[in-house]
């Protein structure tokens, strides 16, 4: 019977439809933030709030990507 949810754990796929949202957002932040760091008048509080969001969607991108990859 162990055996069998093993076998059964290991053929299910982790991908989830809405990790492609977390990915297509991530691009979209950083390419804002990429704008924003270009732009000639500086709003430090928009780079600011842009670069931790970036640091938070890529956090969520590298544990999505270890969850397809069944080391998490």
């Amino acid at each position: 019977m162990f055996l069998a949810e093993e076998a059964a754990k290991k053929t299910t796929s982790n991908f989830d439809p809405f990790d492609v949202f977390i990915i297509a957002f991530t691009v979209i932040i950083l390419i804002g933030f990429l704008r924003l760091l270009k732009a000639p008048e500086k709003n430090k509080f928009a780079i600011g709030f842009a670069g931790v969001s970036l640091l938070v969607f890529l956090f969520l991108d590298y544990l999505m990507i270890k969850n397809w990859l069944g080391l998490l």
